[in-house]
């Protein structure tokens, strides 16, 4: 069989606990990749390798493995479960070709579960579901199950049942070959199925094989029939449907407990594809003209998506490439698409966490990393430079939450920019900017944890040290109404006269929409129309509010008035900026903030007061359901009022609720809340 063929590039993807690592290190403990079970309570896990990530006992950063299990090479990813890090699940799944969803048999679908699942539905990623945790106390797999079904959306079929749970978790039976399978160290015993439990895996085979059935005939007609269904008719179902997406197989086990993993290594083999079975990636050239890249073709011209950035202190910066197409060697010069630069790659590397294997090529497929690369960043595409084409760019999420930094001393200034410089090209949903206002250094990211993960890696690290304000919340500005202005410039600039007058019209359009530019006049010049667009872009990057990023609005060019000497494309643009900003005054500027969709888990004692504390925080309540014994309560709630919400719950229910939360939208901020918060900036 082809090499391809017997590769697997997959993902394990969960909510936050869910046990991601652990199972990532059982894989590799029984493919022989590591020869001690590493353990996330000890801080001895291999793939959490980073120090924070170690204390902290939580996934921080996406890591990268290769083993081998059955013949079979399998390319494994473990990524965050905490939503601060979306941005690293977001790009990992851009280049994988399957994944593993872990969901806790105690906590089922949470939110970060279906934020994940969510974005392997967005790059149309086939799955396997692996519920762990079968040996706590509540576990429930058919509740898991139909949880998935119904949050998801999902057509979950199981492969598998359960025998006992809780303390009385022994094993489970394979649906597929219909015997027993329990775990005695590390061998699986198989043994016929017990009398009390047959009937009761015979009704879930049926259900499992009707589903399967749906997407072949072979076994549409054995099933039908009557006769037995083959073991490998079965199978080869199953895989069609996974990959088509029309179904996601689940398992379940005990991971911690060495309990269930080698039946999922083998439904990796069996289920998910190799880069061969996924769709053709489309790549585009500069003039507008598409190509479809055919999976697992290392024989054209070689294209690679670099999709994570790591800062290696003893190698300096390692850049991780998917290769699409053809193949990479050591010494070879690429194009850098998207910055029309050269690259020369001087060494590849096979990632092991944070160690490296040397490698002198990459086929198509492959996942690796590599050493020297000066201009490349997160989503770019490195292309032959024969055949220059650029592959689809990766989304981040803007960030939501600020910090002021301010360097301890005169002689850290240039340390604090250097080291925020590299953790920013690491971390594309990480920016950094100065306030123009009052020259204070901002470091924006996506949560508490998040910042507070940068500041402690500028300290290790970068060995330099900064004073850090309190957490500002990253509000965003548009407006209410529809407001014209115009707006003219006339200078003379170094003997000779600039000149341009622009009129526009700015209105507000549907929240998330982002902003629009629209000229209702035509150009003969696209140079200077290309200014008076700049100029407005300029001028909605600080609103005249409070200097927030303005957005949900569209802006209409109405007139100009250009001469064929004195209009430069600076007179354009400042003419154009200052139109804008003169529309944006008179449109009823507003505040838009944070909204974030909270899950909060609490004892039904507490709910009364739980739910109370939510609105005090101008939070509103969506939605309430039983899970697990508890209440689960969803609110939508602005970030600005979360700030110490855990202290808080922990109060309100001595220590017996827990919440997380994600990024919903931007709104509107409330009038006296937004005069409140004008007030404490000295903005009347």
């Amino acid at each position: 069989m082809d090499a391809l063929q017997r590769s697997r590039t997959l993902g394990i993807m969960a909510h936050i606990d869910a046990g991601k690592t652990t199972t990532t290190e059982r894989i590799l403990y029984y493919t022989g990749k590591t020869h001690k079970l590493g353990e996330v309570h000890e801080g001895t896990a291999v793939m959490d390798w980073m120090p924070q990530e170690q204390e902290r006992g939580i996934t921080i950063t996406a890591a990268a493995t290769t083993c081998f299990w059955k013949d079979y090479r399998i390319n494994i990813i473990d990524t965050p479960g905490h939503v601060d890090f979306t941005i690293e699940v977001e790009r990992s799944l851009r280049v994988l070709d399957g994944a593993i969803a872990l969901f806790c048999a105690v906590g089922g679908v949470e939110p970060q579960s279906e934020t994940v699942w969510r974005q392997a539905d967005k790059f149309h990623i086939p799955r396997l579901i692996f519920i762990n945790k079968m040996d706590r106390v509540g576990a429930d797999f058919a509740s898991v199950v139909k949880d998935i079904r119904e949050r998801l959306g999902a057509r979950p079929v199981p492969i598998v049942l359960p025998i006992g749970s809780e303390e009385s978790f022994e094993g489970v039976i394979d649906l597929i070959v219909m015997c027993e399978c329990l775990w005695d160290g590390e061998s699986v015993i198989q043994r016929e199925i017990r009398p009390e439990l047959f009937v009761q895996a015979q009704q879930a085979r049926e259900v499992l094989i009707a589903a399967a059935a749906e997407s072949s005939e072979v076994l549409l007609d054995q099933y039908l029939g009557g006769g037995p269904c083959e073991v490998a008719t079965i199978e080869s179902a199953l895989r069609e449907a996974c990959l088509k997406q029309q179904l996601t197989p689940v398992l379940c086990g005990a991971s911690f407990r060495n309990k269930g993993v080698q039946l999922l290594l083998d439904a990796v083999i069996k289920y998910l594809p190799s880069p061969m079975d996924r769709p053709s990636v489309v790549g585009e050239y500069a003039d507008g003209r598409q190509v479809a890249i055919e999976p697992g073709n290392s024989e054209g011209p070689v294209a690679a998506l670099a999709f994570k950035i790591m800062h290696d202190s003893f190698v300096g910066t390692l850049t991780f490439l998917r290769i699409m197409r053809g193949t990479l060697r050591v010494g070879d010069q690429v194009m850098n698409a998207g910055k029309a630069k050269k690259e020369r790659i001087g060494r590849l590397v096979e990632m092991h966490a944070n160690r490296r294997e040397d490698v002198q090529v990459a086929h198509a497929g492959d996942i690796v990393a590599a050493l020297g690369l000066r201009f490349t960043v997160t989503g770019d595409t490195l292309a032959s430079i024969d055949d220059v084409l650029f592959l689809e760019k990766i989304d981040f999420p803007e960030p939501v939450i600020s910090v002021a930094l301010e360097p301890k001393t005169k002689a850290d200034t240039e340390k604090v920019v250097a080291a925020l410089e590299k953790l920013a090209l690491e971390d594309p949903s990480l920016r950094v900017r100065t306030d123009a206002e009052t020259g204070q250094m901002l470091l924006s990211g996506m949560g508490e944890l998040h910042l507070e993960i940068i500041l402690d890696r500028m300290k290790r690290e970068f060995k330099v040290d900064a004073n850090v304000g309190r957490p500002q919340v990253s509000y965003k500005e548009s407006v209410r109404a529809a407001a014209m202005a115009e707006s003219s410039f006339s200078r003379l600039v170094a003997g000779k006269m600039q000149s341009a007058a622009c009129k526009v019209r700015i209105e507000p359009v549907a929240r998330g929409a982002g902003n629009t530019i629209v000229f209702s006049v035509q150009f003969q010049n696209s140079v200077l129309q290309k200014a008076f667009e700049r100029g407005v872009r300029e001028a909605l990057l600080g609103g005249a509010l409070a200097g927030y990023e303005v957005t949900d609005t569209r802006v209409t060019v109405l007139a100009v008035t250009i001469h064929d000497i004195e209009s430069t494309e600076a007179a354009c643009m400042i003419a154009a900026s200052n139109a804008c900003r003169d529309a944006f005054r008179e449109a009823h500027p507003v505040l838009l903030e944070p909204i974030m969709d909270c899950e909060i888990l609490c004892p039904e004692a507490y709910m009364g007061g739980v739910i109370g504390d939510v609105t005090s925080r101008r939070g509103k309540v969506v939605r309430m359901q039983t899970k697990l014994g508890n209440q689960a309560i969803t609110a939508e709630v602005p970030l600005a009022a979360l700030f110490g919400y855990s202290t808080a719950l922990r109060s309100l229910s001595q220590g017996r609720a827990s919440y997380s939360m994600q990024f919903l939208r931007h709104d509107l901020v409330p009038d006296p809340v937004m005069r409140e918060i004008l007030c404490k900036m000295g903005i009347e």
